[in-house]
C-alpha cells in the first residue's frame, strides 16, 4: 500500500550518508568519469540515499539507500548490513538487489547505524531522529544562493514524452539503471524495443491508476497490472537500445545526465506540465488533478461539461474533478510580475485534442488575458525562426513541446522525429548570440507506463513520481557528468526562481534542490559544437546521418556491448 508523510507531531528521521575510507572522503555526487581512460581506484563506491535527508514522519514510510559504483566493474560485492536497527526495531530494510535498497521505518523512532560494503571497505550510514513540518505546507525555502552571478539570463525547457530512465538510458555508463525487472515476484530480463516501437494499442498505460499499481508501496513490481491486453506480455519491461537513439546518447555525454530526476507528480502529462508552470497540481491540501478531460483538451477551451480527472490520497481510482481551468500562480505570472519575458511554444492553441500539451491554456488568467495572445505561440517550429539570425530573440524563460510526431510518445507515428526536433533545437540555441547566457533543460514529462527499478521517495499524497530523463545544457553544464543528486520537476522551477530572483509558488519548487550540482560557474563559457541532425528511417526507431556540418559530431561512448550481467532480485 502507498504510503504519505503525514503530519502526527512527532518524531522525523533522517538517513544521513557520510562515506570515508581511509581519511578519504567520498563524496556520493562526484564526477562520474565514463569515457575517460583512467584506471578506477580501488574500493570508489558511493552511497545515495533518497530523498536526501531521507526523512520519516510516521511507520510505515519507505525510502531507498543505493550503493553506486562509478566505474563497474571493480569486482565489488555489495552488501548492506541491517542487523543493528532491525534488532532494535528501528527500521526494515529489503534488498531490490545487492546495490538497491528499500528502508521502511517501524514504530520505534530511535537512532541506529546501517553499514554499506563493497567487500573492501565499509561506510556507516546513520539514521537519526530531526524534526517534521506538516503534510503538504509549503517549506520555508533556504535563502536563495545566486545562480551563477547572472551569467544565465536565458532557461530553456524542452519537454519531451513518457519515457522512464531505465527505458531511455539503459546501460548509459555511469548511470544507475538495471537489466531486469520485479513483475510480481518474477524476475525478468528487460528487453530491447525500438523507440518507435508501440507495445500494443494504446501502449502502456500510465495514468495515477497504473502509478499506483507499479509502485506497489514501493516494491516496484506492478508494471503489467492495469495495462491494456493490447500490451504484449511484459511489454513495459523494455528499454531503448542505444543503437535507437544516438542523438540523445551525444548529448547526453557532453554534457550533464541527471539519472534521479524524479517527477513531482504520480499522473500523466496534465499534471507533470502543470508541475513544470506552477509547481503544483493541488485542488486542496489533499487533492490533486491527475489527468486533463478525457479525450477532449487541455484546459479554458474544453466544451461546458469537460472534467479533469483527479486523485485522492493513498487510492488509485482517478476520479470526476472539476472543469480543467484553474488561477494557481504560474512562473509566467511572476515573470510579468517582474516586467521580465516568457514564451511557451505548443503544438496547438484553444484545441479539443488530448495531446496538444499546451498547459497555459488550463490557466484561466493566461487564457483569457494578454498572455494568451503575446506569449503562447504555435507552432513549436516557429521557435527556430524566433531565435535565429542576427534580430533574433529569446525569452527569459521558455517552455517548448513537441508536435505529436517529433514526440517520443510510443506510437506508429509518434517517436519518429524525437531526436532530430531535439537537435534542430539545441543546435538554433548553441549557434545563436545567446548561447553564452543560456540554459537549457531537456526532460521528459512523465515514465510512460516503463519500467524503472528506483523506487520513489514520497514526499507528500501527490508524490513524489517514478525517474525520468534528465539532460542538462549549456555552456556552464558539466561535461561527462552523471547526477546521481535528487531532482524533481521543482527542481527546474527553483533553479528559474533563484536566477531571477522569483519566490517559490508551492511545495514542490520550495522543497527541490536547484540543480547546482550540474553547473560549474566557475570556469569560462564552454563553445558549442552543433549535433548532427539524424534522419529517421523505419518503424523500427533507427537513425541514420545521411548529411550534415563537417562541425557536428558524435562523441565517442565508452559503452559496454552488452549488458552488465543480470542483477539478482530478492524480495
Amino acid at each position: 500500500m502507498r504510503q504519505y508523510l503525514s503530519c502526527l507531531g512527532g518524531v522525523t528521521l533522517a538517513l544521513l550518508a557520510s562515506c570515508s575510507f581511509a581519511n578519504q572522503s567520498v563524496a556520493p555526487n562526484a564526477q562520474s568519469g565514463f569515457g575517460s581512460n583512467t584506471e578506477p581506484q580501488q574500493s570508489s563506491f558511493t552511497v545515495v540515499t533518497s530523498p536526501d535527508p531521507l526523512q520519516f514522519s510516521a511507520p510505515s514510510q519507505t525510502g531507498t539507500v543505493t550503493l553506486v559504483d562509478p566505474s563497474p566493474p571493480n569486482g565489488a560485492v555489495f552488501s548492506l548490513n541491517s542487523s543493528a536497527c532491525a534488532s532494535s526495531d528501528v527500521l526494515t530494510v529489503s534488498e531490490t538487489d545487492s546495490q538497491h535498497y528499500q528502508v521502511t521505518s517501524s514504530s520505534n523512532l530511535a537512532k541506529c547505524t546501517l553499514v554499506a560494503s563493497d567487500g573492501k571497505r565499509t561506510v556507516d550510514v546513520t539514521v537519526n531522529p530531526t524534526t517534521s513540518h506538516s503534510k503538504l505546507a509549503v517549506p520555508t525555502p533556504q535563502p536563495a544562493k545566486p545562480i551563477g552571478s547572472g551569467k544565465i539570463q536565458h532557461v530553456v525547457i524542452i519537454i519531451q514524452e513518457n519515457r522512464s530512465f531505465d527505458n531511455l538510458f539503459n546501460g548509459f555508463p555511469g548511470a544507475d539503471t538495471a537489466q531486469t525487472g520485479n513483475n510480481m515476484g518474477q524476475l525478468v530480463t528487460l528487453k530491447p524495443l525500438g523507440i518507435n516501437a508501440r507495445p500494443g494499442d494504446p501502449g502502456p498505460y500510465h495514468n495515477h491508476y497504473e502509478w499506483y499499481y507499479s509502485y506497489d508501496g514501493g516494491k516496484m513490481d506492478g508494471f503489467m497490472v492495469g495495462a491494456p491486453s493490447s500490451v504484449t506480455s511484459e511489454s513495459p519491461y523494455s528499454y531503448v537500445p542505444k543503437s535507437d537513439i544516438p542523438t540523445y546518447t551525444a548529448v547526453a555525454h557532453s554534457y550533464t545526465l541527471a539519472d534521479r530526476m524524479f517527477m513531482s507528480d504520480t499522473g500523466n502529462s496534465f499534471p507533470s506540465h502543470l508541475y513544470l508552470i506552477a509547481g503544483q497540481a493541488d485542488l486542496s491540501d489533499y487533492v490533486a488533478v491527475s489527468d486533463n478531460a478525457y479525450n477532449v483538451g487541455w484546459g479554458c477551451a474544453d466544451p461546458a461539461g469537460s472534467r479533469a480527472y483527479q486523485i485522492e490520497p493513498d487510492s488509485p481510482s482517478d476520479n470526476a474533478g472539476p472543469f480543467p481551468c484553474f488561477n494557481m500562480p504560474s512562473i509566467g505570472q511572476e515573470m510579468d510580475a517582474k516586467g521580465l519575458s516568457w514564451r511557451y511554444y505548443a503544438s496547438a492553441l484553444s484545441s479539443t485534442t488530448a495531446y496538444s500539451w499546451s498547459e497555459y491554456e488550463a490557466i484561466q488568467y493566461v487564457y483569457e488575458g494578454p498572455d494568451w495572445a503575446n506569449d503562447v505561440v504555435s507552432p513549436p517550429s516557429q521557435f527556430l525562426t524566433d531565435v535565429s539570425g542576427p534580430s533574433g530573440s529569446l525569452a527569459s524563460v521558455t517552455w517548448i513541446t513537441p508536435t505529436w510526431v517529433d514526440s517520443d510518445h510510443p506510437s506508429d507515428d509518434g517517436g519518429s522525429g524525437g531526436q532530430q526536433w531535439i537537435a534542430q533545437l539545441v543546435n538554433a540555441i548553441g549557434e545563436s548570440p545567446f548561447w553564452d547566457s543560456t540554459a537549457i533543460f531537456i526532460l521528459w514529462d512523465d515514465w510512460g507506463g516503463w519500467y524503472d527499478h528506483v523506487a520513489p521517495p514520497q514526499l507528500d499524497s501527490m508524490g513524489l513520481g517514478f525517474r525520468v530523463p534528465l539532460i542538462v545544457v549549456s555552456p556552464y553544464a558539466k561535461t561527462k557528468y552523471v547526477s546521481h543528486v535528487d531532482h524533481e520537476f521543482g527542481s527546474i522551477l527553483r533553479f528559474t526562481e533563484e536566477d531571477f530572483g522569483l519566490p517559490a509558488m508551492a511545495a514542490s519548487d520550495a522543497r527541490a534542490d536547484d540543480l547546482r550540482d550540474c553547473f560549474d560557474f566557475t570556469k569560462p563559457p564552454a563553445a558549442f559544437s552543433p549535433f548532427p541532425v539524424p534522419t529517421p528511417i523505419g518503424a523500427s526507431g533507427s537513425y541514420r546521418y545521411d548529411t550534415f556540418d563537417s562541425r557536428s559530431r558524435l562523441p565517442e561512448v565508452d559503452d559496454p556491448t552488452t549488458p552488465p550481467d543480470a542483477q539478482r532480485l530478492t524480495r
